[in-house]
């Protein structure tokens, strides 16, 4: 599909999840996985054909805990662009700050393929990270694991979950968390063992203000990659329309009023 089909939001499209893999920066492997680089450069070669001007780059497993990869890539991206990092829980609330200072507005825990601060960390650090600087918390978890966790996420401040919760088993209780206000990434739909129409349609009538669309570029390890055609998916299944799910559900989130960066894409 060509960029004359994509839909036309003013002020561009903010893509709520997306990697930057820059060599020259630490990786971890993970499960016995190293990425492919995957630099601003490339980055942006895909994102503005689409009408893309800012998004959320996200820390995935195989990054850790290193910060100087999220700082590079936001300085690079420019400030319509915001971080998502994955962080110790004994962090200096000095480190916090800076980050903040810098760009970065969550705190990813990867319960799916590690690499983050363990879960039994979460509630403290959610609370913490969200009273010192707004800040909320991202999960990278599959549904089916979401009862254990219900009672503690409904109690937290700020909380996204990412691909849709990726799994059939357990989306009664991702739509229970909607209802309590929990936001959800509307990406890699390819990882997704459901259908992802319908899923995006239940999210919507729930809270239309809910989903937030991602390309998950590069995709590392998706059965499926991001395709263009994601765009109109996630857009017939909405009713809030265009500049909803793909701009100011995730911008209202990332970008509170008082608490914004100021500039669009490089």
């Amino acid at each position: 599909m060509n960029s004359t089909a994509l839909p036309n939001v003013e002020g561009g499209l903010f893509d709520a999840h997306l990697h930057i893999i820059a060599p020259g920066f630490p990786l971890i492997p993970n499960q016995g996985y190293t990425p492919d680089h995957f630099t601003v450069d490339d980055y942006l070669a895909r994102a503005r054909p689409l009408g893309i001007t800012g998004g959320a780059v996200v820390s995935g497993s195989f990054q850790g805990f290193d910060q100087t990869y999220l700082l590079d890539a936001l300085a690079r991206l420019g400030p319509s662009f915001v971080g998502v990092t994955q962080l110790p829980a004994d962090t200096p609330d000095a480190v916090i700050l800076d980050l903040d200072s810098k760009g970065v507005r969550a705190v990813r825990f990867n319960l799916q393929r590690g690499g983050s601060e363990d879960v039994s960390q979460l509630e403290r650090m959610a609370l913490r990270v969200h009273e010192l600087c707004s800040w909320h918390v991202e999960l990278y978890v599959a549904n089916r694991h979401l009862a254990g966790l219900r009672a503690l996420l409904a109690r937290l401040p700020k909380v996204s979950v990412d691909h849709l919760g990726l799994t059939a088993e357990g989306f009664d209780d991702l739509l229970w968390l909607v209802e309590r206000g929990i936001k959800v990434k509307a990406t890699g739909f390819g990882r997704c063992d459901f259908d992802v129409a319908e899923a995006l349609r239940r999210i919507d009538a729930v809270n239309p203000e809910a989903l937030m669309f991602g390309t998950d570029l590069p995709c590392t390890r998706a059965p499926r990659a991001f395709s263009s055609d994601d765009l109109h998916l996630a857009l017939a299944a909405t009713t809030k329309g265009a500049s909803g799910v793909l701009r100011s559900n995730a911008l209202k989130y990332y970008l509170p009023t008082g608490h914004s960066r100021s500039g669009g894409m490089q």
